[in-house]
């Protein structure tokens, strides 16, 4: 496999053993209480920015966010159930026509972040815990491009663990807002692993990760960005594949 340019599936990856031709329903989605919550907090945090000065009107998007196109489901409970590990990331393009989703469009505050995560069966869980690092967690980080696919960590979220969401997509509401300008990138953070990449696209979906070069294949590397202002390589370039996050921005004129 070439460096900087693979497909979708250099990820953290279990494989049914065969022998026993176990098979496993597909991964759902449940919009749940906890999502729930999270909205209303996303409100209030809009309503707070709603008392400006005169003259400002505050918006809400979501960064990543792609219409037009087919669901992204997981791959996860299913064999092989691949996983985003150890690396920091963002979808660069989903299909021929939509580029640049986690490019923030207006300068202004991440106030929440949302995951969609697989389903992993107990064994599954039980193999990516023991080979990358601990239990399922990520977070979302905030970066500034540079030269030569170099991007400086600006800003990060709270690490959160993602076991008790797995099979559902869950809202993470942030205390502390992040600041955003317009041109930053919100990437996705798995210091462990997570049951966040769906496969199955066409090579004109890929997604971007943090490996240095002659490293893409290499899943349990740690290579999460974590340390602020500190410059990263993101030097692999996976297709096929989609990352299942996406951040909530309100933003100001």
């Amino acid at each position: 496999m070439r460096p900087g340019q693979a497909s979708g599936c250099p990820a953290a990856t279990w494989r049914s053993p065969r022998r026993t031709g176990k098979r496993y329903p597909g991964a759902f989605l449940v919009f749940n209480g906890h999502m729930r919550r999270s909205l209303s907090a996303v409100t209030l945090a809009l309503g707070a920015l709603l008392v400006a000065p005169v003259g400002s009107l505050a918006t809400i998007s979501e960064v990543g966010q792609v219409g037009g196109t087919r669901s992204a489901t997981p791959s996860c409970p299913t064999s092989p159930c691949l996983a985003v590990s150890r690396t920091s990331g963002f979808q660069v393009k989903v299909g021929a026509t939509s580029r640049s989703m986690f490019t923030v469009p207006r300068s202004g505050k991440i106030v929440a972040w949302t995951i969609t995560l697989g389903k992993p069966s107990a064994k599954q869980i039980k193999y990516f815990d023991s080979t990358e690092g601990g239990p399922a967690s990520a977070a979302v980080s905030v970066l500034r491009s540079g030269r030569h696919l170099t991007y400086r960590l600006l800003a990060e979220s709270p690490t959160q663990l993602l076991q008790p969401y797995f099979g559902q997509t869950v809202q993470f509401p942030l205390d502390q807002s992040l600041p955003v300008s317009k041109g930053q990138i919100v990437a996705l953070t798995v210091p462990t692993w997570a049951p966040a990449l769906a496969l199955g696209f066409a090579n004109t979906t890929s997604w971007r990760a943090s490996r240095a070069k002659g490293k893409c294949s290499d899943t349990t590397t740690q290579a999460a960005h974590i340390q602020v202002s500190s410059v990263l390589t993101y030097t692999c370039l996976y297709r096929t594949a989609r990352l299942t996050y996406s951040a909530t921005l309100i933003s100001t004129p």
